[in-house]
């Protein structure tokens, strides 16, 4: 009998465990699902990884199966609140797996794809939908969508949706909810400010805490580069290619790359270091707030698969990428929030296996090294510029002037976890306020943010209703 049958999970939801190969919880399931079955408010610490969906979503499954309702009009039982797209259609897929054997509809919604299609999947409602704050705010105001039915409500990575700016719709999101729901807050990090957003939507909650706040991997070996900022390409360049080589093993300086993920701080940035990569026979696409749906859709599935060996992201992509097999990380640019370098360098080293993160240092990012290592309490080694550097570099080749698509990789599966087709997004950009990292105000816009979307969050919408979805669809998509 595994520890999940013992906690009298219903037949079903057991049953889709033992597909999926669960047994042993992990520390935050052990600790917050027996809670959450009693009905109590749940105030979780915990980064990406850990474990936070199953422990969210098999008690919620479980009450809403021994409880079955018809389903309201425009309605949902159950509201998971993310930061990212990547991360909505992570933990709506995840949950689509938990609910396999139950009558459960599970219902994705966030930017980057039309409104009006999303709007008609939930005309009949459905019994959970996992979001972003932005497409749900449009879909509310336009009254496609009504919070007055939630039994359960989630908020996934809080503090996330604090440095994105979303504190403004999160208000407005808890004053729609109704008082006898069930809440659900998880966060990374627990400072002060996140602290006072969670007594807005838990009462009298059971505190979790499975790690130590803001501590790093303990199986990722952390190293750091100081290096002028104009040279940082090449060596990037030259450390993937040497990584990614037949014979990595005898040119690689930290061992062979399975799959590297690359940070930048700006989306141009992103796009231009795609460029110099490609140009250099690497293969690599980029992931940001620019990017379709479409396309996102397509380089994140490219390096599920392995057909693109590097991904390049902004912070967007810090917590919502949950790809096995990722060797390597770099830090192209260094974050100027110390917490986001935590999340960053938590994409390596999952599911037990070890990693390598690196940081490039330009001098006037010697402070936000500093922060770091006094947030972690860890001191990164320092390593020396290659042997022969300038004469490698100045061979390397022009950058390529467009970076080719990145392979399809699996496009319908990215459009059931999207839960609107991935392929149907529009290739201008990103429109979506639900993903705006704000990165460095340096830039000035914000790593991965759309303004022009943010601004629209003010604007005067025109009139309300379902018939007003043609002007609607313009706006929102």
């Amino acid at each position: 009998m595994s520890y999940f049958s013992e906690l009298g999970l219903a037949e079903p939801i057991l049953r889709a465990l033992a597909v999926k190969g669960y047994t042993d919880p992990s520390p935050i399931q052990r600790d917050a699902i027996p809670a959450l079955l009693e009905g109590r408010d749940l105030l979780g610490i915990a980064q990406t990884g850990t474990g936070k969906t199953a422990a969210f979503s098999l008690p919620s499954l479980h009450r809403l199966a021994q409880d079955p309702k018809p389903r309201q009009n425009a309605g949902c039982r159950m509201l998971v609140l993310s930061p990212t797209r990547e991360l909505a259609a992570q933990i709506a897929e995840n949950m689509r797996g938990y609910a396999k054997f139950l009558n459960l509809t599970i219902q994705c919604i966030f930017g980057g794809v039309p409104v009006g299609k999303q709007a008609r999947a939930l005309e009949r409602g459905v019994d959970i939908l996992v979001a972003t704050p932005g497409r749900l705010l449009d879909l509310i105001d336009q009254r496609a969508l009504t919070l007055k039915h939630v039994e359960i409500f989630v908020l996934d990575e809080a503090d996330q949706m604090m440095d994105l700016g979303f504190i403004v719709p999160l208000k407005r999101v808890a004053n729609m909810l109704p008082a006898g729901r069930q809440s659900l807050f998880f966060s990374a990090t627990m400072p002060q400010a996140i602290a006072e957003l969670g007594r807005q939507f838990i009462n009298n909650p059971v505190r979790v805490e499975v790690a130590p706040q803001s501590t790093t991997a303990e199986r990722v070996e952390q190293f750091a580069i100081h290096i002028n900022q104009a040279e940082k390409q090449a060596l990037l360049t030259l450390s993937l290619r040497d990584g990614l080589a037949d014979d990595a093993a005898e040119k690689a300086t930290h061992g062979a790359i399975d799959r590297a993920l690359v940070f930048s701080r700006t989306k141009h940035g992103a796009d231009r270091i795609v460029r110099h990569l490609v140009a250099a026979g690497i293969p690599a696409a980029a992931i940001h707030g620019n990017k379709s749906q479409a396309q996102r859709t397509a380089a994140l599935g490219g390096f599920r698969q392995g057909t693109v060996r590097v991904l390049v992201a902004t912070d967007i992509a810090a917590r919502g990428i949950d790809v096995s097999g990722v060797s390597h990380v770099y830090n192209f640019e260094i974050p100027n929030v110390a917490e986001q370098y935590v999340h960053r360098i938590g994409r390596t080293a999952r599911a037990g296996a070890t990693g390598v993160a690196i940081s490039y240092i330009a001098a006037d990012e010697k402070p936000y090294i500093r922060d770091i290592e006094r947030l972690t309490r860890v001191k990164l080694d320092l390593l020396p510029l290659p042997a022969d550097f300038q004469n490698q570099a100045a061979r390397l080749p022009a950058p390529a002037r467009v970076a080719p698509a990145a392979p399809q990789g699996d496009r319908r599966g990215g459009g059931r976890a999207g839960g609107q087709g991935g392929g149907r997004g529009r290739p201008q950009g990103d429109r979506s306020r639900s993903d705006a990292p704000r990165g460095d105000r340096r830039e000035g816009a914000a790593a991965g943010e759309d303004q022009g979307e943010r601004k629209r969050h003010f604007r005067p919408r025109g009139p309300k209703g379902l018939g007003a979805h043609k002007g609607a669809v313009r706006r929102a998509s």
